[in-house]
């Protein structure tokens, strides 16, 4: 019976007890119901009340949220146009600076374009003026060579046993020319004369001397071949200045001396033989300049860079000065022969002379020994 119980007991812990409610229902009599009609009527008055003021809460924040966007978009369009404005000018601007960079541009292109056309033109004028200068220094030297061909011929056809004639005019005297219009004479006597006159003129045979390089010389005038140029700093015209321009053109006038050589080496020196038919017949003072000391006879006059009484049959005139001065033929030698000098080295420098290293070599050499046999008084009787 205990066990039963315990059981019972704890099956009824165990499992709750379930069971049905029944409403309570009031009874007749009470008075519940009104009052609980007027709470229900009095709650619906209340919700619709509170949804009228949700609404009216609702229409008033949404116009004043229409009033705040159209304000603040307002104020963006505002600023936008305030934007578009600077913009517009910023445009403006920018074309302007475009359009006045493409008007200077056209300027520059232009000019540019006529200084070309400039250039060019320049260039064909000096081109030609080059060339033109060009076929007459060519023609210089193929007259120049064709004469020295013309005087080799005349040296070669000469001999001690018949002289030319051509060559040597003084063998035609003017005694034969008398002899044969006056009285006759024998020809034994006229073969003498002759005989004897060119015994007196005939040339001296020509001697064939030796000639040796030298190393040093040599090797600072193909150092300026390689680059050739009038600059007085180069070891080969220094050398030449020092021992053959400078003392060949050392006058006794320093002053006018200068000038010489100045007018030398810009070629703008200007010889001229001396007219007979300007000279005056009296005898007159001598001038420093190269004034007349003289008779006509004899072209005696004051060397105007010795400073002594010579026979000048030649003048110079430095430049276009117009100012000339009579020299003697001592002067004129040593003039000549640095002029002659200069002149062949500017043909190499322009390149007109197309001739081996060592033969343009030996020619230079040749002008030196004629500046210093010049400036040690030897030259030539026809000058």
């Amino acid at each position: 019976m205990r066990r039963g119980q315990a059981s019972f007991e704890e099956d009824s812990q165990k499992q709750p007890a379930v069971g049905h409610w029944k409403t309570l229902m009031p009874s007749k009599g009470s008075k519940e119901e009104p009052e609980s009609g007027c709470q229900d009527a009095g709650g619906v008055d209340e919700t619709q009340s509170t949804e009228q003021l949700n609404v009216s809460r609702l229409r008033s924040s949404s116009v004043e949220i229409r009033e705040k966007g159209s304000e603040f978009l307002k104020e963006e369009l505002h600023k936008a146009q305030k934007e578009l404005k600077l913009k517009d000018k910023e445009c403006e601007r920018l074309s302007k600076v475009r359009e006045q960079l493409e008007q200077e541009l056209e300027e520059l292109t232009a000019s540019l374009f006529e200084e070309a056309h400039k250039m060019v033109r320049e260039a064909n004028t000096k081109q030609a003026a080059s060339e033109k200068q060009l076929r007459e220094a060519r023609g210089k030297i193929d007259m120049l060579q064709a004469e020295v061909t013309a005087l080799k011929t005349l040296v070669i056809t000469s001999t001690p046993s018949s002289p030319n004639r051509e060559l040597h005019p003084q063998l035609q005297s003017p005694s034969k020319a008398a002899f044969r219009k006056g009285h006759g004479r024998n020809k034994s006597t006229s073969s003498a004369m002759v005989s004897a006159a060119s015994q007196i003129v005939t040339p001296e045979p020509v001697s064939h001397e030796c000639k040796e390089v030298d190393s040093i010389l040599f090797a600072e005038f193909q150092a300026w071949k390689e680059s050739p140029t009038l600059d007085k700093s180069c070891s080969f015209l220094d050398r030449i200045y020092r021992e053959d321009v400078g003392p060949c053109l050392d006058f006794t006038k320093q002053e006018l001396s200068e000038l010489v050589r100045v007018a030398v080496e810009q070629n703008t020196l200007t010889i001229e033989p001396v007219a007979s038919q300007t000279l005056p017949v009296v005898k007159v003072s001598a001038e420093e300049c190269g004034g007349p000391n003289g008779f006509r006879s004899q072209i005696v006059m004051k060397c105007a860079l010795s400073g002594l009484p010579r026979t000048c049959k030649h003048r110079i005139m430095l430049g276009d000065s117009g100012n000339y001065y009579y020299i003697s033929p001592s002067c004129r030698a040593r003039i000549t022969a640095v002029c002659n000098f200069f002149t062949y080295i500017r043909y190499i420098q322009q390149g007109l002379v197309r001739q081996d290293v060592e033969l343009m070599y030996w020619e230079v050499m040749r002008l030196r020994r004629e500046m210093s046999l010049a400036k040690l008084g030897f030259y030539p009787s026809e000058i």
